[in-house]
C-alpha cells in the first residue's frame, strides 16, 4: 500500500496539469486475449451488421438527400479530408460496440494494404467528466516511381490518404467515433482514390 499511494499522488497531479492538448495519461492500446476472443465473436453478429449498415445507409443519403440525416451520423467532406462520425451518445449501443467498431474499421483498412502506425490512447481532464480518446492511426504504404506496380505518372500513390480512427468517451461511455481519411494535396503525389470505393470496402 506504501508503494501505491506515490503512484496516485503523481496520477492526481497529472490530471491537475492536463490541457486540452496535454493528456495525464498516454499508453498504447493492448487487448487482452479474452477482448480478442470476444471481438471475433462480435465481428459475425447481427449487431456488426447494423452498424456497418446505418453508416453506409446514411453516407447513400448523405450524398442525394443530406437534410434526411438521421441525427447519429454525421459526414466529413472537404478537399484533404473525408470521413463520419458516429454519435453513439445518441444511440443505444454499447461501449463493448464501440470499441469492437474501432478495431473492426482497423482491421479492414489494414485489408486494403495499410500499415498501423500507432493505437494508443490519451485521458484527459475535462471540466464536467474525464475524457478519453482511443486511436488508431494508419498509412498507405506508398507505391514511389520505379517500384512494381508503381503509378506510370511518376508520383506516388497514396491510395485513400492517412487515416484516423478514434474513439472518444466520456466518462468511460461512449461518446464519438470518428473516421477520417487525410490526403496529401501536392504534386508529389497522385489524387487519391474515390472516397465512396473506401466506404463500400470497409462496410460491406
Amino acid at each position: 500500500m506504501d508503494k501505491l499511494w506515490p503512484f496516485f499522488k503523481s496520477l492526481f497531479a497529472k490530471a491537475k496539469e492536463s490541457s486540452p492538448s496535454q493528456p495525464f495519461l498516454h499508453e498504447l492500446i493492448e487487448r487482452s486475449e479474452a477482448e480478442l476472443q470476444d471481438y471475433e465473436h462480435w465481428k459475425n453478429t447481427l449487431v456488426r451488421r447494423r452498424l456497418t449498415g446505418l453508416v453506409l445507409d446514411q453516407y447513400a443519403i448523405s450524398r442525394v438527400l443530406p437534410r434526411e440525416l438521421d441525427e447519429t451520423v454525421d459526414f466529413l467532406d472537404t478537399p484533404s479530408s473525408k470521413g463520419f462520425a458516429i454519435h453513439f451518445f445518441k444511440t443505444r449501443y454499447s461501449r463493448r460496440d464501440a470499441t469492437f467498431l474501432l478495431d473492426y474499421l482497423k482491421e479492414k483498412v489494414r485489408e486494403l494494404g495499410y500499415r498501423a502506425q500507432i493505437s494508443d490512447t490519451r485521458t484527459y481532464t475535462r471540466p464536467n467528466w474525464v475524457e478519453t480518446v482511443e486511436r488508431h492511426y494508419l498509412k498507405p504504404r506508398f507505391q514511389l516511381p520505379g517500384e512494381m506496380g508503381a503509378p506510370p505518372s511518376g508520383k506516388a500513390r497514396q491510395r485513400f490518404g492517412n487515416i484516423t480512427i478514434e474513439l472518444e468517451l466520456h466518462d468511460g461511455q461512449a461518446h464519438n467515433l470518428r473516421f477520417r481519411a487525410t490526403s496529401y494535396r501536392d504534386h508529389l503525389y497522385e489524387e487519391p482514390e474515390d472516397f465512396e470505393a473506401l466506404m463500400k470496402q470497409l462496410l460491406v
